[in-house]
């Protein structure tokens, strides 16, 4: 698990845009421990970074985000494998990047 400075070095996103984005998308849900600390898991962490490529990297909208996240979220069993395999890639990139390989 990670805190929210921890993914915002990570990310190169502010504190601010991770906790705005809490309220914007519901499956963002972090942890809340002692003193409202945030820890994020590994697939908090996983969708930041997928809704940070999306807005950032392919002109989706927040509200475009919001829906596809939403449309997912209804079960499709191939947007199901989608999401996971995502999961899964963007994991497999941060833990290269970390290892100095990526």
């Amino acid at each position: 698990m990670r805190t929210i400075g921890e993914l915002s070095a990570e990310t190169g996103l502010p504190h601010h845009v991770l906790r705005y984005w809490e309220t914007r998308f519901p499956a963002l849900r972090p942890l809340t421990r002692a003193g409202n600390r945030r820890y994020y898991r590994p697939e908090d962490a996983a969708l930041v970074r997928r809704i940070d490529r999306l807005l950032n990297h392919e002109g989706y909208t927040i509200r475009g985000v919001q829906q596809l996240l939403a449309a997912e979220a209804k079960g499709e069993p191939e947007d199901g494998i989608a999401t996971a395999l995502t999961a899964i890639r963007d994991a497999l990139v941060d833990a290269l990047a970390r290892d100095g390989r990526g």
